[in-house]
């Protein structure tokens, strides 16, 4: 046993490189299980550098200072980002108290017609298994406005935590932008002189997480859009706020566009019954989701590294679970630098002295 391990460490790990690669990956992934609350501004801010940094270097090509460059993109973009929160979040905000409010009107109606199924089908659906499942509903229900009223309690020493971002996050990312090439020279500097590997899956993450998150903020809010327009045109309640979560779905792939079927059919269903203007609403909302996966989706990551739909959704509830938010939006990217890192390690080794292949 330990000869057959041994054997894979020398065929895998012989070369000094591959060594300083493993032990790179895990000294990131140890500072950020540890500290990663802690930087998370910084993360925040490298996710918004990767978005600007196209427009910052175009304008610098077009004989802009970059200085000049960066003070102009990043206040275009915050102004930007200020006009939608003011002109969404009032709406988003109204439309969830409505929603929230009506919610035991939905369950009600809900459950008239759950209880209503025994009598049409009384051979197939017994009465008491309808009532312990409708009773185990209504305790997860109080359970959850118990949570909810909590969670709107505790979000209130939240602010603090907002103005330091609403502060911070925009002087890193002004600074990341500006002196790009200082912060990249100080970096290899650090690293070893063994980093052929580290440059090789560096240098390919680096082209992938660019082009992940700009693809994936174009993604969320042409989805997002249409969605909020399209449900608006159909009269549907809560487009705003439903529209929203459409959009955001698509960070989790496969798995976010099942998930928000649920509170739009639900709606729907309230809203109109089972009616042509329900067929409507979901047609037109499976189109969306259609044309996302289909047309948008491949449009904006043609350059992404193709992966398994199995390995996608593993790595999203894998990294969902370890990182949050953050790790459901970066899914892709660490799924795509767990593939690099074993091609890395598969490729053949180098003699660094020799600069030559050693065939095994």
């Amino acid at each position: 046993m330990f000869g057959v391990f041994g054997n894979w460490y020398k065929r895998k790990f012989s070369d000094p490189n591959a060594l300083m690669l493993l032990f790179f990956i895990i000294f990131s992934a140890v500072i950020l299980y540890l500290f990663g609350d802690i930087l998370m501004p910084v993360l925040v801010a490298i996710v918004i550098a990767y978005l600007l940094d196209v427009p910052v270097s175009k304008m610098e090509k077009m004989g802009i200072r970059r200085w000049l460059a960066t003070s102009f993109t990043i206040v275009i973009f915050f102004l930007v980002c200020f006009v939608l929160a003011v002109s969404l979040i009032p709406i988003i905000t109204k439309q969830s108290v409505s929603l929230v409010k009506e919610i035991p009107l939905i369950w009600a109606s809900a459950q008239a017609w759950i209880t209503s199924l025994p009598a049409k089908y009384p051979a197939l659906i017994e009465v008491g298994y309808i009532k312990s499942a409708t009773e185990g509903v209504n305790d997860r229900l109080v359970s959850f406005g118990e949570q909810l009223l909590s969670a709107s309690f505790s979000s209130i020493g939240n602010i603090a935590a907002l103005l330091i971002y609403i502060i911070l996050v925009p002087l890193m990312v002004f600074f990341m932008l500006n002196d790009k090439q200082v912060f990249i020279s100080s970096i290899s500097a650090i690293l070893p002189k063994e980093r052929r590997l580290i440059s090789q899956v560096g240098e390919e993450m680096n082209l992938q997480i660019a082009n992940y998150i700009r693809g994936k903020v174009i993604e969320i809010l042409i989805v997002g859009g249409i969605s909020s327009v399209a449900f608006s045109i159909l009269d549907l309640r809560f487009a705003v706020l439903l529209g929203v979560l459409v959009g955001f779905s698509v960070l989790i792939p496969y798995i976010g566009a099942a998930m928000v079927t649920i509170p739009v059919a639900i709606v729907g269903l309230f809203q109109f019954g089972f009616t042509s203007e329900f067929g409507y609403l979901m047609v037109v909302y499976f189109i969306i989701q259609a044309l996302d996966g289909n047309l948008l989706v491949p449009i904006l990551f043609s350059e992404a590294v193709s992966l398994h739909p199995l390995y996608i959704i593993i790595a999203v509830l894998l990294f969902g679970g370890l990182w949050g938010f953050w790790g459901v939006f970066f899914a892709i990217p660490l799924a795509t630098l767990v593939k690099a890192l074993i091609t890395a390690w598969s490729s053949p080794i180098v003699d660094s002295q020799k600069n030559t292949l050693i065939i095994e």
